[in-house]
């Protein structure tokens, strides 16, 4: 079984952008997939813009920083 962290960010639109509902899904063994749910597609983290990239950015650090402190636990 692979740990697997659910995060949901709505982005709000800004001028001719449109707003984006994202999931973003962290997996314990590194993986990451980030879901339009508006769509259904599967997006890269190269096209996340402005405030979807830094919540994906934010969320990215805060999980390595809590898988060290969990391995760091466990073997310390």
């Amino acid at each position: 079984m692979v740990n697997c962290e659910h995060f949901r960010y709505v982005e709000p639109s800004r001028g001719s952008r449109p707003s984006r509902d994202l999931t973003f899904k962290f997996y314990a063994d590194g993986k990451l997939i980030i879901v339009d749910n508006d769509t259904g597609h599967t997006i890269n983290p190269r096209e996340l813009r402005g405030g979807s990239y830094d919540f994906y950015v934010r969320q990215r650090i805060a999980f390595i920083r809590r898988d060290l402190n969990a391995k760091r636990a466990k073997y310390a």
